[in-house]
C-alpha cells in the first residue's frame, strides 16, 4: 500500500500537463490520489507572457508547480528553429520562476534535458560534468536555455532560499509524444517512419546519420513516478548543499541509434531495408545519465525499452486519426 504523501492535498500546477511529459504527470498524480492539480493549457495561460503568468500565479496561489512547459523538438527543430527555442524557454522559465518567488510557492521542481551537457563530457554523464565544455552546435540554444533555468532554480535558492530545483531527464518517449517528422525526436520518428513504410508496403526507410550514436531512452511514465518520488522525499538544500545544481534522471542504459532503429522496425512490422543518410548530422555521439545519485536516493526505473516502445506504438496506432494531421 502507498504511503500517504504529506503534500496530497497541496495544489499543484503541472505547467505544460497536455505535452508527453505534463499527460503522464498528470496521470501519475490523479493514479496517487492527487486531487487539486492546477490545469491551464496555451490557450488560458500563454507562459512566454509575463503578465499573464503574474496574475495567474496571484489569483490561483499555487503551492507546487512542476515546470513541464517547454518549447522542445529534435535536431531538425532545434537546428532550425534556434532562436524560437532560446528565446521561448527562457521566457517561460523565467516568467514562471519569478512567480513561484514572488507567490511564496513552497517547492517547485524545473525539468531540464540531458542536452545540457557538453557534447564530448565524459560518459556517463555526471551531474558535475554541466558547464564543464562546448555544447552540441545543433541544440545550443535549447541547451542554453535549459542551462539558464537550473541556475535560476539554483539562484533563487542561494538568494532567497526557495525550495526549486532541476531535474535532468534522458530522452523520454511515450504517450502523446510528437510524431511530426520535422519536429520531432528520433524515436517517434522512427515509429511514424516505420509504420508508414509497411502500411505503404515500402522497400526501404532512410534514417538520418551513420546509426552509431549512442542513446539512452526513459519511459515517459517512469519519469513521472521519479518526479512524485523526489518532490514527496528531497528538497533543494538536500542538492545545493551538497554543491549539486541538479539531479539526473534516467534507466542508465543506452542503445545505438542503428539497433533502436532495428528494434522498432521489428516491433512495427516493417521487414525491408534501413539505408542511412550519411550527409545529414550524427549530432553527440553518445548521451548516457550517469544516475546513480537517484538510484542511491531509492528510485529506479521500471519499463524496459521493448516493453516501453510496444505500448507506445499501441498508443500511437490507437490515435492515429487525431495525430494524422500533425
Amino acid at each position: 500500500m502507498i504511503k500517504e504523501s504529506k503534500y496530497l492535498n497541496k495544489k499543484i500546477y503541472i505547467a505544460g500537463h497536455t505535452g508527453m511529459v505534463g499527460s503522464a504527470l498528470k496521470g501519475e498524480f490523479e493514479n496517487r490520489g492527487y486531487n487539486n492539480l492546477l490545469l491551464k493549457n496555451y490557450t488560458g495561460l500563454n507562459l512566454i507572457h509575463q503578465s499573464e503568468v503574474n496574475d495567474f500565479f496571484e489569483n490561483e496561489k499555487p503551492e507546487m508547480v512542476i515546470m513541464a512547459a517547454a518549447k522542445v523538438g529534435g535536431i531538425l527543430a532545434n537546428n532550425t528553429y534556434r532562436a524560437d527555442f532560446i528565446y521561448d524557454n527562457l521566457m517561460i522559465e523565467a516568467n514562471v520562476i519569478n512567480a513561484a518567488y514572488k507567490n511564496n510557492v513552497e517547492k517547485l521542481i524545473f525539468l531540464g534535458s540531458s542536452c545540457i551537457y557538453p557534447k564530448m563530457a565524459p560518459q556517463p554523464l555526471r551531474e558535475e560534468s554541466l558547464l564543464s565544455g562546448y555544447l552540441e552546435v545543433t541544440n545550443e540554444p535549447y541547451a542554453i536555455a535549459k542551462i539558464a533555468g537550473i541556475k535560476l532554480c539554483e539562484n533563487f535558492y542561494r538568494q532567497y532560499g526557495c525550495n526549486f530545483y532541476s531535474v535532468m531527464p534522458t530522452n523520454l518517449y511515450g504517450p502523446h509524444d510528437n510524431f511530426n517528422l520535422e519536429t520531432s525526436h528520433v524515436l517517434p520518428a522512427f515509429i511514424r517512419k516505420f509504420h508508414e513504410a509497411k502500411v505503404n508496403n515500402h522497400e526501404s526507410v532512410t534514417i538520418w546519420g551513420s546509426g552509431k550514436p549512442m542513446r539512452e531512452f526513459l519511459y515517459v511514465e517512469d519519469l513521472a513516478d521519479a518526479i512524485l518520488f523526489l518532490m514527496e522525499n528531497i528538497d533543494a538544500n538536500d542538492l545545493y548543499e551538497k554543491d549539486i545544481s541538479h539531479i539526473n534522471i534516467g534507466s542508465g542504459i543506452d542503445i545505438t541509434i542503428d539497433d533502436l532503429a532495428k528494434l522498432i522496425a521489428e516491433i512495427v512490422g516493417f521487414e525491408g531495408k534501413i539505408i542511412h543518410d550519411a550527409t545529414k548530422p550524427d549530432g553527440t555521439p553518445r548521451k548516457l545519465m550517469d544516475v546513480s545519485r537517484i538510484n542511491k536516493l531509492g528510485w529506479k526505473y521500471k519499463t524496459e525499452l521493448i516493453e516501453g516502445l510496444t505500448k507506445t506504438y499501441k498508443w500511437f496506432k490507437e490515435n492515429l486519426e487525431i495525430r494524422r494531421e500533425n
